[in-house]
């Protein structure tokens, strides 16, 4: 059974609880999460739970239908996410909005081979190294590996290009060798997924393991295989559907893709797919990866070998690394179709950059703040209002760009449009908010957007006929558009159209933008005061990454005032008027709510909250967390998207 304890538990309450239920022959797992903490109880004894829901501090008990316990989705309703740190400060989710590929050789061979693997590997896309050290053969005297040596090559290539290692186990004797090479992520193989002996061992380390999928194992066995991992300690284990065997033989095995969704029902466990070992014929590899992801999985894991033909260890499966370079390109066209957008390593502290971002580097020695557009853009003088002198401005090419580039870790934060006060909504950057969860709002910061109508010397309001603009201002000056008869055209910024129209240098051609981009681009002020609503502003968010060590901080020190969450609601009558009762009994004033339809889910929608907290709150982060606790009762699937100042 899971008992959900209350926010306000006391330790002699739990210490209550926990002795009932031990004297009761249960063994119990204490899970803390961001929104509660619950006791899992696991035993052959069956209780009445009424026995429990009774006792001081228990919010309400949960009882556990499945054979397997820890690994239900009873037990937990929501995904897990298993975090594995590299050693850039980054965190690689497993399980999240991020689609993972875990690549290299199915051997270690030799230092080299394993640095030019991973060098491969990492510049297509890959963000964890795998490789064996210790083989397990069907044959005796086929390759097994090269043990300790093997372990030290594939950590060092994994240091080098930022990628977490994955390697197999083959026996508990092992253990200690790889902990002080400091393997990052255990793989157990198809033939040990039922050592259980092996699987406690792990499971007690608290590491993140990799459980494939045994050669003819039911979807049940593979679950209680991983209860054992579960019950022994740790909370990081990962899925990995690899091929069963069946009676064809066209391939080396049958690769299962109907696993993911059925395991999506039963488990909150993330889930890979393991290609190579399934089909075993290197060309047959690539639709199937594919096939694997737009079935659901997490993530691939495949094998590349930078000269296959001399591989000592599965040589007809491994990938070359273009092969694997086109998976990682469809995949990335791919992702966007289900949701989801492609994990990649950060750069490096001191990354390569292109010529102008490494001599902000070399100059300023600052932070970078990526905008949308040109210099001149209204989003490059909400940095200079934001920062001051604290950050640079990097020129990206769209919204999309600036989301990658923070994730990616080209640039320490982003500087968003969310709104403006006559045009409306920012919606892509609504929607970008929800696929990069990785991503966290640190600050706000709101301009006066005075538009100027701006065009080359010796053009006047009658000689023009197109105007430049991004949808946003074109919006803003409708009713001037409108009433000079002006066509538009999109353009990515204000700062971009008003670059254009210098280029072009046409009479015919304006622009609407800031009196600065006229100094900027060498055109000549035709009009001011455009906008249909003189109290014309746009309201800017600062996003920085979570995924992170040190990451999601505002590089100001202010305690802060506002919050912005997501959360959807229930399928029933009043769901949005009950939820939004919380709210007011938080003292939570609400100055936006914005609702956006939830991909794949027709019908279904996000709504966006932006909250002020209370000025007498000492502890604002506890406290939009406590009421996030309760909003939980009456809303579902709820992100908290940032706690800042503005």
């Amino acid at each position: 059974m899971v008992i959900v304890l209350k926010n306000d538990v006391s330790e002699s309450e739990k210490k209550n609880i926990k002795s009932l239920l031990k004297a009761k022959n249960f063994k119990i797992n204490e899970v803390k999460g961001d929104e509660s903490t619950i006791l899992a109880a696991v035993g052959r004894l069956a209780m009445d739970i009424r026995e429990v829901e009774v006792l001081p501090g228990v919010a309400k008990v949960v009882p556990i239908s499945k054979p397997y316990k820890l690994a239900s989705r009873e037990f937990k309703p929501e995904n897990t996410i298993v975090e594995i740190p590299n050693n850039r400060g980054q965190i690689i989710r497993v399980g999240g909005s991020r689609l993972v590929s875990i690549a290299g050789p199915c051997a270690v061979e030799s230092r080299q081979q394993m640095f030019d693997a991973a060098a491969a590997v990492s510049a297509s896309g890959a963000v964890m190294l795998r490789g064996g050290a210790f083989k397990p053969r069907t044959s005796p005297y086929s390759f097994q590996g090269l043990g300790e040596e093997g372990l030290k090559y594939l950590k060092e290539a994994g240091e080098k290009f930022g990628l977490p290692v994955v390697t197999e186990i083959v026996d508990a004797g092992y253990i200690p060798v790889m902990e002080n090479y400091g393997i990052d992520v255990y793989q157990v193989g198809a033939r040990n997924m039922q050592n259980f002996e092996l699987l406690k061992r792990l499971g007690k380390l608290g590491k993140p393991v990799i459980l494939k999928r045994g050669l003819c194992a039911t979807i049940q066995e593979w679950l209680m295989s991983a209860e054992y991992l579960l019950s022994s300690g740790t909370d990081k284990v990962i899925l990995c559907e690899r091929g069963i065997r069946t009676y064809e033989t066209a391939t080396r095995n049958t690769l299962d893709l109907s696993a993911i969704p059925v395991l999506r029902s039963l488990t909150h466990l993330p889930v890979i797919v393991d290609p190579s070992h399934a089909l075993g014929v290197r060309d047959k590899i690539p639709p199937m990866a594919l096939a694997a992801v737009a079935a659901g999985a997490d993530g691939i894991i495949v094998e590349v070998h930078c000269h296959p033909e001399t591989a000592l260890s599965d040589a007809a499966q491994a990938l070359y690394p273009e092969q694997f370079d086109k998976i990682m390109r469809d995949m990335e066209s791919l992702a966007p179709v289900i949701g989801k957008e492609i994990a990649h390593i950060r750069a490096e502290e001191k990354p390569e950059l292109n010529e102008s971002q490494n001599a902000l580097q070399s100059s300023a020695k600052k932070a970078l703040c990526a905008f949308s557009g040109k210099k001149g853009a209204y989003a490059e003088q909400a940095v200079f209002n934001y920062f001051d002198d604290a950050a640079e401005p990097v020129e990206a090419d769209s919204f999309d760009d600036i989301f990658q580039q923070v994730v990616d870790g080209k640039v320490q934060y982003g500087m968003i449009p969310i709104e403006n006060s006559t045009a409306g909504s920012v919606y892509n950057n609504y929607d970008n908010l929800t696929r990069y969860e990785d991503i966290s709002i640190i600050g706000a910061v709101t301009i006066r957007v005075e538009q100027r109508l701006l065009a080359p010397k010796g053009a006047t309001l009658q000689t023009i006929r197109h105007v430049y603009s991004h949808p946003q201002g074109l919006a803003q000056c409708s009713n001037f558009i409108r009433s000079h008869g002006y066509s538009t055209v999109d353009t990515v910024s204000t700062a971009t159209g008003a670059e254009l129209v210098s280029k072009k240098n046409d009479i015919s051609c304006a622009a609407i933008a800031s009196a600065r981009n006229a100094e900027i681009y060498g055109l000549e002020l035709l009009d001011q005061k455009i906008e249909n609503n003189p109290n014309n502003y746009t309201r800017f968010v600062i996003i920085a990454a979570n995924h992170t060590k040190n990451g999601a901080r505002s590089i100001r020190e202010q305690k802060p005032n506002r919050a912005t969450l997501m959360f959807s609601t229930k399928n029933e009558a009043g769901a949005l008027y009950d939820t939004l009762g919380v709210f007011k009994q938080a003292r939570l004033s609400m100055n936006r709510l914005e609702s956006r339809p939830i991909a794949g889910k027709p019908w279904k929608y996000w709504f966006y909250s932006d909250v002020v907290i209370p000025s007498d709150v000492k502890n604002p982060e506890k406290y939009i967390n406590d009421f996030i606790n309760v909003l939980k009762s009456n809303a579902q699937d709820i992100r908290l998207l940032g706690v800042y100042y503005e």
